[in-house]
């Protein structure tokens, strides 16, 4: 099975693909439902962000976003790998991740 393959230029379209694709997952509120980031680094250096979203009953589903793979795999709230995106076109690796 291939990955699908989108172009989201800017951190904003990428914080929106991702936040929509973790509320479809679980049937959560697209505008009621927690949405987190946290910036990954690796040896002092932004590599990727960390983002979750957070449903009733401790529901939590995240996806993390490796800016040098320039890809997206989410998992579901047992942890386990559901899907994977491969980015056509993706925002810089610093930007939304701490760095100038």
């Amino acid at each position: 099975m291939s990955e699908p393959v989108v172009a989201l230029p800017t951190y904003e379209d990428l914080c929106r693909y991702i936040r929509r694709t973790l509320c479809e997952q679980d049937a959560l509120d697209y505008e009621q439902t927690p949405f987190f980031q946290t910036p990954i680094f690796r040896r002092g250096r932004p590599w990727g962000v960390v983002f979750h979203v957070e449903g009733p009953r401790l529901l939590k589903t995240s996806a993390v976003w490796a800016s040098n793979d320039e890809r997206v795999v989410f998992y579901n709230s047992l942890g386990q790998r559901t899907r994977e995106v491969q980015l056509q076109e993706s925002p810089a690796a610093s930007v939304g991740l701490g760095a100038a």
